[in-house]
């Protein structure tokens, strides 16, 4: 079947300035500060240059209060908060397959959408959760349909959009539903709104199903954030298989066709930080 294919949706607000032409808007997830203390990771990504922090904590007040304070006076922005990773990408009581989460889910966005307020963020995660014994793969995708049209008119209210992430069943997750970009896409078409899109992790991808390069040119109208780590073993690039200058060449070739961030969500070999300055070093061009 031919798909429509959608032009990506616009960068956070107020944060296109701040990369410059020649290389792609990058991000950083929590993740990958392991031990190191908030703000002297914080510092470190402002001092390389990245531009946005990914999913840190909106229910720890304490945390979040760190990264409120601390983002706006580093120059940094908020990139994307996930909505229901209760306790984990099982997403429990809070998820899309199961029609007795509904209410839950839509109370976590709510939550989440009035922290993404607080920090001038505008991407929200989404994760699927799991597979439902009782029902069949068609009941549970519509279920997913269902529950993220009823959130539609939440996030046109406020400006937000989600970003729904396809995950690796075989390896990492099993039983997380959404585990294939084709079924993704078919999510996102059925939704039928701008204010839902693809949440392109290029390590899931690669383990699931490969040919990242060909997959981001054929689906760029989808995607509302891209997240990447090499294969195996989810570390920094150039500790694995990915040609890392080849896939950021090709996104960046992308053009205004994709307008959003690209993420660093990994566990670092360590934590010297050197590895984001590689990246940027190979997210640079001309």
């Amino acid at each position: 079947m031919e798909r429509t294919r959608p032009k990506s949706s616009a960068l956070v607000a107020g944060r296109e300035e701040l990369a410059p032409s020649n290389r792609l808007r990058l991000s950083v997830a929590v993740r990958n500060f392991g031990p190191v203390p908030v703000l002297e990771a914080l510092e470190n990504v402002a001092r390389i240059g990245f531009d946005t922090v990914d999913n840190f904590s909106w229910r720890d007040p304490n945390e979040f209060h760190i990264y409120r304070e601390n983002l706006p006076r580093l120059d940094l922005g908020a990139g994307v908060l996930v909505v229901n990773k209760v306790p984990d990408v099982n997403a429990l009581g809070c998820s899309l397959t199961d029609p007795a989460d509904r209410d839950g889910f839509l109370r976590e966005l709510r939550g989440c959408i009035a922290a993404a307020e607080a920090v001038n963020c505008d991407r929200l995660e989404v994760l699927s959760g799991n597979v439902v014994p009782r029902l069949t793969r068609v009941e549970i995708m519509n279920n997913c349909v269902q529950t993220l049209r009823a959130a539609v008119p939440l996030l046109e209210q406020h400006g937000m959009t989600a970003v729904v992430e396809m995950l690796n069943s075989t390896q990492e997750h099993p039983g997380y539903f959404l585990d294939t970009v084709r079924d993704a896409l078919t999510l996102i078409d059925r939704v039928g709104s701008p204010r839902v899109r693809l949440l392109f992790d290029i390590y899931h991808v690669q383990l699931g199903e490969g040919n990242i390069i060909r997959k981001l040119r054929e689906h760029v109208g989808y995607i509302g954030q891209i997240h990447f780590a090499d294969v195996p073993g989810r570390h920094e690039p150039g500790s694995g298989e990915i040609n890392f200058r080849n896939v950021f060449k090709a996104i960046y070739e992308l053009g205004d066709r994709y307008t959003g961030y690209v993420t660093a969500e990994y566990e670092p070999t360590d934590y010297s930080f050197r590895d984001l300055e590689l990246i940027k070093e190979l997210a640079t061009f001309g």
